[in-house]
């Protein structure tokens, strides 16, 4: 329905900083293109890949390749959806934009920005990458929103706070109902991740402080130099 998940795009002030910031994690660089006028930058770690942009817009957004876009808005908005902003014709790269119920930005984009590495990526330091985790104030309106487009909702078992699993072929979402998290995090997982922590923080970059419900030490939360959040907790991928 949304195409083929592309990246997570991030602004970020400094994307040569930020980049720098990922590769000390053990992400993998990537090839970008020229699609872009402004600097720009993607690193991967093979399962997630985030496109980092020094150029001012709605951040983050959950951005997808969806060739012919132009035939494709339509049944879109046929489903309820209502587009921000469209820029579609000859000597214009394709996109278009809208948000979810929690106000996350999706972006259409008729082709790649960027080239996936000549070698094979490994996990990085940060472990296994489960899922954007959006904050919501009504899950099951969201889960309906996502449903629709082809996404499918359960509700998780065990979770140190109300969480809703949104999963796809390319990307998989969690919609977090706690206080303590107020932005989109991207979420990874290991059974030994303490271990994964200690080794972060060995390479000088210290954790932030967690949401309730999280012990230290075998979960962790670090900000990236553009102010992401990366959420690091103890489970199985």
């Amino acid at each position: 329905m949304l195409g083929r998940f592309l990246e997570v795009s991030v602004h970020t002030p400094n994307a040569l900083e930020s980049m720098q910031f990922y590769q000390r994690l053990g992400f993998t660089a990537a090839a970008a293109g020229d699609t872009w006028s402004h600097p720009y930058g993607v690193v991967t770690d093979g399962r997630v890949s985030i496109g980092l942009h020094q150029y001012e817009f709605d951040s983050p957004s959950i951005t997808f390749v969806k060739p012919d876009l132009w035939r494709h808005l339509e049944p879109l908005e046929k489903l309820g959806i209502e587009f921000d902003f469209r820029k579609l014709g000859e000597n214009v790269f394709n996109e278009a934009g809208f948000r979810d119920p929690n106000g996350l930005r999706v972006t259409l984009l008729e082709a790649r920005t960027f080239s996936p590495p000549a070698v094979d990526c490994d996990e990085s330091l940060c472990g296994y990458f489960a899922e954007l985790g959006v904050p919501t104030q009504d899950a099951e309106a969201s889960t309906r929103f996502w449903e629709r487009l082809g996404f499918v909702g359960m509700e998780a078992q065990g979770a140190r706070f109300r969480r809703i699993s949104l999963t796809s072929d390319f990307i998989d979402l969690g919609l977090y109902e706690s206080r303590d998290i107020q932005q989109p995090v991207l979420a990874f997982v290991d059974p030994q991740m303490s271990d994964r922590i200690e080794r972060i923080v060995q390479r000088g970059v210290e954790p932030a402080r967690l949401p309730k419900g999280l012990d230290k030490g075998s979960n962790a939360m670090f900000i990236a130099p553009e102010g992401t959040p990366l959420l690091l907790m103890t489970g199985d991928g």
